[in-house]
């Protein structure tokens, strides 16, 4: 029997990957281990091995195809001694083309925190999840449609016939397919009316659109259709997302909506810091090039201070769970590094344990391969909270969005000279705003305090990050 190559999930948000390249072509043989493929996630590119031995008889999605949905068929291997001309033809026709927005017959895994990462050497129906997996609420594919399209539920109950390609389209779009007017045989929804639609054309009215329940609640967001009716045509460039901010949306909204937080800010001092660091720098010493071997910033220090703190106060170093609080021996600092195409949060791992030096080449190394998109996902999966550092462009202080299923974010102002009041004297001070932001049912106000504070004592008597 022919094995099925299949289009791994290779993070727990990945629905769609992009093939940027085949390591092997058709005709080569491939053992368990060998690298096949190179896949671009949301998050970075990763190379994809072979499970199983054999020949690669048919390639079914050529390289560079963009947007394939896991668990579509890519490739066809021949196990050994099977014929790989009858494996070729018994593998299936080549999935229709992504681009066009075809769904894949295959079924893709469940949305969110809750989907297991496939093995990054997934090659075969065991790469990814089960055909039987549950499917996201009206992505059921095509055989499992009753009649000649789906149907969805309109604001007065009547059933909307839509194809499931016109139903994925017009979510993606933030379109109530029930505005749609449908050109199909019976007045079915299509892929083309979703498009008419959203330039504005061929939408019913709102009021026939579902109406927010009785009692208020939060107003639906604006839709694509509605948006663009603001704007002048010609006024504006129309950008295309990638994969990596609509995750970045998609994750954030959902942190924002489902996780109750609230704020501490505290004011460091950064003066023994500042001179402590400047110490250390200095006593570096050089490699072969004659350049220091390592040179601190006020992020390593801030890097480990969180580690220290969340040590000292484990009640906070938790990510909460519906069923129970997961309290994490170690402290694995996440790291915000800015992307020309989104966002990412590689991790120091056991940071507690970890010399400052340690965490600067760490943490250089990591921001190099972000921005190259080589992070492996336990690279950046996963932690056990945060930090997030806008004081390079000169921000005083801001808040920060916590990164699920961390249950703490600490947003890192700009040091600068301040006026303080010491002894009663004016005196001018280098200081650091710091904001803690905090998921309310992991954290409680009184326990945050005690974070933020363990912080603020590190930050100021760095030499207790030493001892």
């Amino acid at each position: 029997m022919p094995i099925n190559i299949l289009m791994p999930a290779l993070s727990p948000t990945m629905e769609k990957g992009n093939l940027a390249k085949w390591l092997k072509k058709e005709g080569d043989q491939v053992k368990s281990g060998d690298v096949i493929a190179e896949i671009e996630t949301d998050k970075a590119t990763m190379e994809v091995e072979a499970v199983d031995e054999g020949t690669i008889a048919k390639i079914l999605v050529p390289e560079g195809t963009q947007d394939v949905p896991v668990n579509t068929m890519i490739a066809v291997l021949a196990a050994d001694g099977e014929d790989v001309k009858a494996a070729a033809a018994g593998g299936g026709a080549a999935p229709a083309s992504t681009a066009s927005g075809t769904p894949s017959p295959q079924p893709s895994p469940p949305r969110g925190e809750g989907a297991a990462p496939a093995s990054a050497g997934a090659s075969s129906a065991s790469a990814a999840a089960s055909p039987s997996s549950p499917l996201p609420v009206g992505e059921r594919s095509a055989a499992q449609q009753p009649g000649e399209g789906a149907r969805s539920p309109a604001s007065n109950g009547a059933r909307v016939f839509a194809s499931p390609l016109a139903r994925r389209l017009a979510k993606d779009a933030g379109i109530d397919v029930a505005r749609i007017t449908g050109s199909g045989p019976h007045g079915r929804i299509v892929a083309k009316d979703v498009e008419a639609a959203k330039s504005g054309k061929g939408l019913k009215p709102a009021a026939a659109a579902a109406a927010p329940a009785a009692g208020g609640g939060a107003a639906p967001a604006m839709s694509d259709p509605q948006i663009l009716a603001l704007y002048e045509e010609g006024t504006f460039e129309s950008v295309p997302h990638d994969s990596m901010r609509r995750t970045i949306a998609q994750r954030l909204t959902a942190a924002t909506n489902s996780m109750p937080t609230f704020y501490l800010t505290v004011d460091c001092d950064l003066g023994k810091l500042n001179a402590a660091r400047e110490e250390i720098n200095a006593a570096a010493g050089k490699n072969k090039d004659g350049k220091p071997l390592y040179k601190l910033s006020v992020n390593d220090f801030v890097i480990k201070a969180m580690a220290l703190a969340l040590q000292k106060i484990p009640e906070a170093n938790v990510s909460w769970t519906e069923a129970a609080m997961l309290r994490h021996k170690h402290s694995d600092i996440g790291v915000a590094v800015a992307l020309p195409f989104g966002l990412i949060t590689p991790i120091i791992r056991q940071a507690e344990i970890k010399t400052l030096s340690a965490i600067s080449s760490e943490m250089k190394d990591l921001a190099a391969r972000a921005k190259a998109k080589k992070l492996k996902p336990n690279e950046y999966q996963g932690g056990s909270s945060s930090v997030s550092n806008l004081g390079m462009y000169g921000i005083k202080d801001f808040t920060a969005v916590i990164n699920p299923p961390q249950s703490s974010i600490l947003a890192v102002g700009t040091g600068e000279e301040r006026a303080v009041v010491r002894n009663g004297q004016i005196v001018a001070a280098s200081m650091m705003s710091v904001t803690l932001s905090c998921d309310h049912r992991a954290i409680d106000g009184a326990l945050g305090a005690e974070l933020i504070t363990a912080f603020k004592k590190l930050i100021e008597n760095p030499v207790m990050m030493v001892v």
